[in-house]
């Protein structure tokens, strides 16, 4: 929606809307780059894995369990973070969040034992929930409900963009040892930090602009530690069914899409005989890229055609993550482009509700608890590593990836039953605020 004509701008004259779309666009565009810098030391450890397991004798189990660890501790802190994020500087935490990451990977680069690496990637996972709540609250305060679901769509992206360059830059440096998986990413993270930090500010009155839309009170944040506001939080989050039911269907949601991701290298090497680093990096990143599409896809879809109901754009998003993860679980002796088609379906298609979950969240719950929100659902996606990480290794090592993948088609059809329960739910909560 244009803003000239949305009711969310109407208190703004026109030098104070061009510089709120000034300030919004940087803010999207600062969010983007942070986010994604978060998975430079994040997602870096897929590509690691292979090398590791044959430098350093860890099993897919033991690995398995560093992705499961790292994805509850993760969880755990996003839903923790979530209510501090409602209520500090955001700028200021999601910088400290990022740097903190980057030095856990590069620790991790010197470990030489699995305690050193267990520690530090469970450390990682804790840092790593300081990402998403921050920008929560920025996207809640810069972007009007009536926006979100296309304009998060874009900033959704950032989890790709993160990811596929993050596999593409490990499949090359692999070659120089698994350490640098983790040195070099770290690198980049800090740059980014220190532009993050210049780029970003908390809420528009930062600024000296005017907050969006009528609800907004002045002086609220002195509401925030009030039982008022513990009631709202309880009403709006944890007393919400359709919150819980788009928490549920997360944990779906991220079991497909951290199977693949986690362990996409090892499954083209072990399973679909991808023996070069690089090829199975950029693979992978087709899986990411292709999202990236899917997301912006089922954004416009959501606010154009189905009137802000996320939950209902999910749904259909699953019905086709499932169907093509049956078929990649099916086909045998494909060839790499095959492969690489069917990789990228799934991507288009689970990357949908992985993006507008979050903004199902924000908008059910209204920009007043958004991350709050944002951490409840992200607790029941970051549980879904006990399946995705140890389930999937223990699977794989003991029945191979051709049973693993079975079970993983089954829980994209459970996770399609519970965003079936939502069909009803409204676009968002600020009716009843």
């Amino acid at each position: 929606m244009d803003s000239t004509v949305n009711p969310e701008y109407a208190s703004m004259d026109a030098p104070a809307k061009k510089k709120f779309k000034y300030w919004q666009l940087r803010t999207i565009i600062g969010t983007m780059m942070g986010y994604a810098m978060y998975y430079f030391v994040r997602k870096n450890l897929s590509i690691a894995m292979p090398a590791m397991e044959a430098e350093l004798g860890i099993g897919k189990t033991q690995l398995g369990i560093f992705l499961t660890l790292h994805g509850l501790m993760y969880g755990v802190s996003k839903f923790a973070n979530g209510f501090i994020g409602d209520r500090v500087n955001a700028r200021y935490f999601m910088v400290i969040g990022l740097v903190l990451c980057a030095i856990c990977n590069i620790i991790f680069g010197f470990g030489t034992t699995v305690i050193v690496f267990g520690i530090m990637w469970v450390l990682n996972g804790w840092f790593q929930g300081m990402g998403f709540p921050p920008s929560a609250r920025l996207l809640s305060h810069w972007v009007p409900p009536s926006e979100l679901a296309t304009k998060m769509s874009w900033w959704n992206a950032s989890h790709s963009i993160g990811a596929s360059l993050t596999v593409i830059l490990c499949g090359y440096v692999v070659s120089w040892g698994w350490q640098w998986c983790f040195y070099v990413p770290s690198a980049v993270a800090l740059i980014g930090a220190f532009f993050l930090w210049f780029i970003l500010r908390d809420t528009p009155s930062s600024v000296g602009l005017p907050e969006l839309g009528k609800a907004h009170v002045k002086n609220a944040d002195k509401k925030e530690h009030s039982k008022e506001y513990k009631a709202f939080i309880s009403k709006m989050v944890f007393r919400n069914p359709n919150i819980w039911i788009i928490s549920i269907a997360n944990f779906f949601v991220y079991t497909m899409r951290y199977a693949i991701l986690d362990w996409g290298p090892s499954i083209l090497k072990q399973w679909k005989g991808i023996e070069i680093p690089s090829k199975a990096g950029w693979m992978v990143a087709g899986f990411e890229i292709s999202g990236i599409l899917g997301m912006l896809v089922a954004g416009y879809v959501t606010d154009k055609y189905l009137k802000g109901r996320t939950i209902r754009t999910c749904l259909f998003c699953m019905i086709g993550a499932t169907l093509f993860t049956g078929i990649f679980w099916q086909v045998e002796h494909p060839s790499v482009m095959v492969i690489t088609f069917l990789l990228m379906a799934i991507g288009f298609f689970i990357y949908g509700p992985q993006a507008l979950i979050g903004i199902a969240a924000a908008n059910l719950a209204t920009r007043r608890a958004a991350a709050t929100a944002g951490g409840f659902t992200g607790l029941f996606g970051y549980l879904s590593t006990i399946l995705s990480g140890v389930g999937m290794g223990l699977l794989a090592d003991n029945y191979g990836w051709d049973a693993a993948f079975g079970i993983l088609t089954g829980i994209g059809v459970l996770g399609t039953f519970v965003f079936l329960l939502g069909w009803k739910s409204k676009a968002h909560g600020y009716e009843t605020n």
